[in-house]
């Protein structure tokens, strides 16, 4: 059996968080949002979040900076500074406000800013 205390290598993080746990969530995420009916602006900036921060999108969903790869807690945390400004600014957008608070909650927490995984607003609203 696994000591869950384990030391674990960089390469089984994605940002602070278990790669295992991302890729649960993530999937968790996907599968409640599959549905036109069921996706939300929020649910597909939080995917978005999630595809990036796993090193499956050529650019971050904010910034559109090029990680090459997977990317290090450091621009993950960039990426999250960022959206807190996208969120701040309320001049007129061309991004959805529930676009963004959805990639901020998913990289929040791969970053271990927040213990709540995105999961409040899977459904359309009324």
């Amino acid at each position: 059996m696994t000591d869950p205390t384990a030391y674990q290598k960089a390469t089984d993080l994605v940002g602070s968080r278990a790669r295992a746990d991302v890729e649960r969530e993530f999937k968790t995420l996907e599968a409640a949002a599959a549905a036109p009916q069921t996706q939300t602006q929020f649910s597909r900036g939080a995917l978005s979040g999630y595809v990036w921060a796993l090193g499956r999108a050529d650019a971050a969903p904010v910034t559109g900076a090029d990680s090459g790869g997977t990317p290090d807690l450091q621009l993950l945390s960039a990426e999250v500074d960022a959206t807190l400004v996208q969120l701040a600014d309320q001049s007129p957008r061309m991004v959805p406000r529930d676009y963004m608070r959805g990639v901020h909650d998913a990289l929040a927490w791969v970053c271990g800013y927040s213990d709540e995984q995105p999961s409040g607003e899977l459904t359309a609203r009324p």
